[in-house]
């Protein structure tokens, strides 16, 4: 699928519990199946969080949005260490953190995001996938993560099995 150049790619929910969050998504509303990854330093590279290397972990899952519309949802639960999904959940609690955009060109498009007095807060690239988290929360009301929608590895599991 052609993704469009500043398009949605992605809406993203910071969870407490992922299993019972996936469960509830696939129970009461039929949202899945969910392929599943853990994010962690040795496995996503370039992982910076606040302009210091990323020492946390999390678990990742994520399902299509809906069929043909390129864009997915998104769960992630922080597991050990320090990141802005942990900042959301002490500040706001579970829910909304952040919608991703499709950018051929990162770097081009973070000078612009840079020039509106938006910098990034935590980044990382797993497999072919980039992403960068950008200050936007004060404006905004969440999160805006940009990304190049890279190819990325089979998942470590799916839910349901």
């Amino acid at each position: 699928m052609d993704m469009k150049e500043g398009g949605v790619i992605q809406v993203a929910y910071v969870v407490r519990d992922l299993e019972a969050a996936m469960k509830r998504h696939w129970e009461v509303c039929g949202i899945g199946p969910w392929h599943i990854y853990k994010f962690e330093p040795g496995k996503v590279e370039n992982y910076i969080y606040r302009g210091q290397p990323a020492n946390h972990t999390c678990w990742i899952a994520v399902t299509p949005l809906g069929e043909g519309l390129g864009a997915q949802v998104e769960l992630m639960q922080p597991i050990s260490g320090r990141s802005i999904y942990d900042e959301h959940l002490e500040t706001k609690g579970e829910g909304l953190h952040h919608v991703k955009l499709f950018h051929r060109d990162c770097d081009k498009a973070l000078e612009g995001y840079a020039q509106r007095g938006y910098p990034v807060i935590q980044q990382g690239k797993f497999d072919e996938d980039v992403h960068y988290y950008l200050d936007t929360e004060k404006d905004f009301g969440y999160i805006v993560e940009i990304g190049n929608g890279g190819r990325i590895r089979a998942p470590e599991r799916v839910f349901p099995e």
